[in-house]
């Protein structure tokens, strides 16, 4: 009986340990590092789309690269289209930086359309037009997935009073000067 117990035990233990409610944070940068920034983003924000396109690509050569600094990148999505998009970016986990990065750089080209479905639409084409390797549809009805990224949302509101975005976080800290790669240089210097 023990041992059967023990084969029971094992086998669930494979299958949930699958689980995407064990999904892992879109991140960037060396798990040691010691900064850590996390940023809650909404995909559909142009102002999440310009720090990814102006502000990312310098701190992660002058931070992330070198191992001082890890960035977690949030969901905080503030529509239905960023919400689907979040799950689309959480799907792969292979791919989610890389999938992620894409989006904001390509914001214009996927957000389009008066609905949710046509949104939907342009999201799938882009998608299977970069090549990625996702099953859209179990993708955005993954109630699992869903969760994972609603909580990202719940979170940031309740434990640093997150409510637009971009917002920063660095080392558990609000960020709170304005959002350029000044400012946050000279806040990371004095950290390191």
């Amino acid at each position: 009986m023990k041992k059967l117990l023990f084969v029971f035990i094992a086998i669930f233990g494979l299958f949930s340990s699958s689980s995407v409610a064990e999904a892992v944070r879109i991140v960037s940068g060396k798990e040691n590092a010691k900064i850590t920034i996390i940023a809650y983003e909404s995909l559909t924000c142009s102002h999440c789309a310009d720090f990814h396109k102006k502000i990312y690509p310098q701190l992660k050569k002058d931070f992330v690269d070198p191992g001082l600094v890890k960035i977690e990148f949030r969901h905080f999505p503030l529509d239905a289209a960023a919400f689907n998009a979040s799950k689309i970016a959480q799907c792969n986990e292979k791919q989610s930086l890389e999938i992620l990065e894409s989006l904001y750089t390509n914001q214009k080209d996927w957000v389009r359309g008066k609905t949710v479905a046509e949104l939907n639409d342009n999201l799938k084409k882009f998608i299977n037009n970069k090549g990625y390797k996702i099953d859209f549809e179990k993708c955005i009805n993954d109630k699992e997935i869903e969760d994972f990224i609603l909580n990202d949302r719940i979170e940031g509101a309740k434990n640093f009073k997150v409510n637009s975005t971009p917002t920063i976080i660095i080392n558990n800290k609000k960020f709170d000067k304005s959002l350029n790669y000044k400012n946050l240089k000279k806040t990371l210097e004095k950290l390191i």
